[in-house]
């Protein structure tokens, strides 16, 4: 589970946006934030200006500002960048939030590094849209800027999500996750049901809809290239250098701008 439908984004994320940290609670924010500083280190690069795209509740983005870099964070879901804006402290409060689009976002200056995790992107379900997004990226970078970013795997997509069902408890909070895939337009259907739990013990009902899109890697490689990017690497699970890997649940791609 991580974002949503580009289009309708802020108005689903309204109720999941407060549980969302709760029932991600397995996402691991330091091993992802160790990769981003892997592929740095990969490419010979030390940004200092770093846009997190698609931040969501601002996790990955206050992980690597307690490191030393200097973050903005950017999403379209309002709900989610109050609770990330919620999260500064005396080791965070330089980090600028910023309420846009992803695919067609403006900032007041280019930047090092563009991340964009967690298959944001997936959540986006044009192709025109996820070249638009890449030009855009590539636009505020600058020369020799890095984009990193993961997608979920056509594993992911036929295996894990299918027509699966999932069930997601804490103690404010029921979650029941059914899927929907359909191979034909390799689109994903999230229905999600949250039970929320009101202090006289009583439990309020939510419905909440999203869809990812799977894209291949020819397709992501390809664009990244017509977007002004070479010198692209895919690696897997959040593991730079991993290049051959059974079944991965997440591609992961690296590119500089030229």
């Amino acid at each position: 589970m991580n974002r949503n439908n580009q289009n309708n984004q802020d108005n689903q994320f309204g109720t999941l946006a407060k549980y969302y940290d709760v029932l991600n609670y397995n996402a691991n924010y330091k091993k992802v934030a160790d990769y981003i500083e892997n592929v740095f280190a990969f490419y010979n690069k030390k940004p200092e200006l770093i846009l997190d795209l698609a931040c969501g509740t601002g996790n990955l983005t206050v992980e690597l500002d307690k490191r030393g870099y200097d973050m903005t964070g950017l999403d379209l879901s309002s709900e989610m960048l109050s609770i990330a804006a919620s999260k500064k402290s005396k080791k965070n409060n330089n980090i600028l939030w910023l309420n846009q689009d992803m695919r067609c976002f403006e900032l007041y200056g280019t930047v090092d590094a563009i991340i964009c995790c967690f298959d944001s992107l997936n959540y986006i379900l044009n192709e025109q849209d996820i070249k638009k997004c890449f030009m855009t990226v590539c636009n505020y970078l600058n020369p020799g800027g890095l984009f990193i970013f993961d997608v979920n795997s056509k594993y992911k997509f036929e295996a894990i999500y299918a027509d699966n069902n999932f069930i997601l408890e804490k103690k404010q909070v029921f979650c029941s996750w059914q899927n929907n895939y359909n191979k034909r337009n390799k689109t994903c259907g999230f229905y999600m049901t949250l039970f929320i739990k009101q202090p006289d013990g009583s439990y309020t009902r939510r419905d909440e809809t999203q869809t990812e899109k799977y894209y291949g890697e020819k397709f992501l490689t390809e664009s990244l290239i017509n977007s002004g990017f070479e010198n692209i690497n895919i690696f897997y699970d959040f593991n730079c250098g991993e290049k051959n890997t059974k079944n991965p649940e997440r591609i992961c791609f690296a590119a500089v701008k030229k």
